[in-house]
């Protein structure tokens, strides 16, 4: 995601959201933010937040100091007025419907973030959704490269052939670069894998171009390592070539940092927010814009 279409979003979702001076508190309200995560009907957005709320209460969190109930009017154009249930949602909230959603949708993936840092500072976020993206990216690659593993064991090939075919896949890809000689350019230790210290895209163009060598295994029924190899190579060509229509050289690229500390730091960031949560359970309830607290909360008009 680029950062204009980072602040793009940032903008609708900084437009609904409202703060309780009192508790100190910002929240935003659930059908308002509805149509920002994507969702055109509020049945199904209801059951977002009902999973969001599972989500809190199994974590050990009170789901009240985070999600409030409460109706308001809506004209039915007519005159007359009818009342819809709505929700009050504290920042924890938005992000537990969130991450409970498909980070594939963009406003999802976007939302997981910008829900997920304490500041609303857009080089914060895009600072986390490129760390999200990019773990993201080496989780595909490990499961194309998992499945071409299988494929090309059911067609009789070992362990060191499937090392073999995807050596010389990253060869084609790195313009004459062995795997090796790869992680001597980047600094990489022997026993790690290159993808680990990869940029996403050169993460997203390897898995590119192994998904298309898993597609055509299984659909022309390639047998063996000479054929698979063929096709695998052939495919990182092709990669390459479309990169380098565009000016980018795979091996060129600096490295990125170690893709293990990345995730490490993200399961430290959810669990040390978690935390805070559990020992904001006795902190002073959010209140509206009245003085009535979230338990006596009133209609909104």
């Amino acid at each position: 995601m680029d950062r204009k279409r980072v602040s793009q979003i940032k903008e609708q979702f900084d437009l609904v959201v409202h703060s309780d001076k009192t508790a100190n508190v910002e929240f935003w309200y659930a059908r308002e933010l509805m149509p920002l995560l994507g969702y055109e009907r509020w049945e199904n957005f209801d059951k977002a937040i009902l999973r969001a709320m599972d989500s809190c209460e199994t974590s050990g969190i009170r789901v009240s100091n985070h999600f409030r109930e409460v109706t308001k009017m809506v004209s039915l154009g007519s005159g007359a007025h009818r009342e819809i249930k709505d929700y009050m949602l504290t920042r924890y909230a938005c992000y537990l419907i969130a991450q409970n959603d498909d980070p594939k949708k963009e406003e999802i993936a976007f939302a997981q973030s910008y829900f997920a840092v304490q500041t609303r500072r857009q080089e914060l976020i895009e600072e986390r959704i490129a760390l999200i993206e990019r773990t993201e990216a080496r989780g595909r690659l490990r499961e194309s490269e998992k499945r071409l593993s299988q494929n090309i064991y059911e067609r009789g090939v070992d362990d060191a052939g499937f090392g073999r075919i995807r050596s010389k896949g990253d060869q084609a890809l790195f313009g004459g670069h062995t795997t090796m000689e790869m992680k001597a350019r980047l600094g990489v230790k022997d026993n790690r894998p290159l993808a680990d210290f990869l940029p996403t895209l050169t993460i997203a163009a390897k898995n590119l171009a192994t998904e298309m060598t898993n597609y055509n295994v299984e659909e022309k029924d390639l047998q063996g390592e000479h054929a698979i190899t063929g096709e695998h190579v052939q495919n990182n060509l092709s990669v390459r070539g479309m990169l380098g229509q565009r000016g980018i050289r795979p091996e060129e690229l600096p490295p990125s940092e170690d893709i293990k500390k990345l995730e490490r730091r993200v399961r430290s960031q959810e669990k040390n927010w978690q935390h805070k949560q559990e020992n904001c359970l006795n902190r002073k309830p959010l209140r509206h814009v009245n003085g009535s607290n979230w338990g006596d909360y009133p209609k909104l008009d």
